[in-house]
């Protein structure tokens, strides 16, 4: 090569705190296409048994046509897509809001997603800053199928940059229940409480009753490495341990959510479909080697159009070892032992 031919950059090094612009909307690749594999694999990482994502059967007595794609796994999808751009120099995903399923996934359908960028406000310390987008995730006819809000935070190329003015966006305290998209057919006239695993429909639980969910796993590194190859999640943070002091993978903290949300199986199995997220933090990073552990709480139930269909909201509380039913210290932060606290609206047999 000659010494006087210039380089030309062909690699993507990820966007920094001060390449987004609010208003901006930015397309993703690449589409992925989704086969009964992600359902296998998926039940594979997590001990995922709700009736509704594990039996064609079971779905088409519910008025589906088949069973879907586990709610979370289409989420990680679409989620992933937008991570080489919005969280590829990310320092941590902070949280959700206004998160809505709007029609199921299922074998076959190719998934693409975009994002806008609605908020940006830089750190005090100048060397990152928190991006607010909200991305859609669309099927192959163009049809949105869920839609969410989160907020990152992302580190500055160069700290010396200026500030851009600051703009946070408002988001609402929960996603109304008039607002829960609900599939079409779905009908739990017929639903069957043997198969399910539990005989607790909704008007078994009651507005603030708390829920532990007993069970316990111990996260592995190469699972949840796994796992967040699976939703081409690229972000540095989970797979470079060398620009962390401890030297440490931080574990992605959907891995975190889908972990609770399997474990909350036990004692809330006809929770079947999650329709929105009103709220979610990751209230302390998580490793290999925790052990995670869940507890739920009644927020609010509500009936639907839908025939025998209700709707239940959940407080899922991941921990990796605290005393269940604890969640913040007298100071009003969250106890070092919490991972996850995240608000969730759910569909229920009535």
């Amino acid at each position: 090569m000659p010494k006087d031919k210039p380089s030309r950059m062909k690699t993507n090094p990820g966007r920094f705190f001060e390449d987004y612009t609010v208003g901006e909307v930015i397309p993703h690749a690449v589409p992925r296409t989704i086969s009964g594999g992600e359902r296998a694999i998926y039940h594979a990482l997590y001990p995922a048994r709700h009736a509704l994502y594990s039996s064609d059967e079971f779905a088409r007595v519910c008025g589906l046509p088949a069973s879907p794609v586990d709610d979370l796994a289409a989420f990680h999808i679409v989620f992933g897509k937008s991570v080489p751009d919005v969280s590829l120099n990310a320092v941590a995903n902070l949280g959700y809001a206004e998160a809505r399923w709007l029609r199921p996934v299922y074998a076959g359908d190719t998934l693409r997603a975009s994002s806008e960028v609605i908020g940006l406000k830089q750190n005090s310390s100048g060397k990152t800053g928190v991006v607010y987008v909200k991305t859609t995730g669309f099927n192959q006819h163009g049809l949105p199928v869920m839609e969410f809000k989160r907020w990152v935070m992302v580190r500055k190329k160069d700290p010396g940059t200026p500030a851009p003015e600051a703009v946070v966006p408002e988001t609402a305290p929960h996603v109304a229940p008039g607002d829960l998209v609900i599939p079409a057919g779905l009908d739990f006239t017929q639903y069957d409480f043997g198969l399910a695993g539990e005989p607790h429909r909704l008007s078994d639980y009651e507005v603030g009753e708390t829920i532990d969910h007993v069970d316990g796993v111990t996260l592995e590194e190469a699972e949840h490495m796994m796992a967040t190859r699976l939703w081409q999640n690229t972000s540095k943070t989970h797979f470079d341990a060398t620009p962390r002091e401890d030297r440490k993978r931080l574990i992605y903290g959907g891995h975190v959510i889908s972990m609770a949300r399997a474990l909350s199986f036990n004692g809330l199995a006809n929770a079947q479909m999650i329709a929105a997220i009103n709220a979610g933090a990751h209230a302390n990073p998580c490793f290999a080697g925790d052990t995670v552990r869940a507890w739920s709480e009644v927020l609010d139930m509500a009936e639907t159009p839908a025939p025998g269909v209700g709707a239940i909201r959940l407080r899922l509380v991941a921990t990796k070892g605290g005393a269940p039913f604890t969640l913040k210290g007298e100071d009003g932060k969250y106890l070092p032992d919490v991972l996850l606290d995240l608000d969730y609206w759910a569909f229920m047999p009535m």
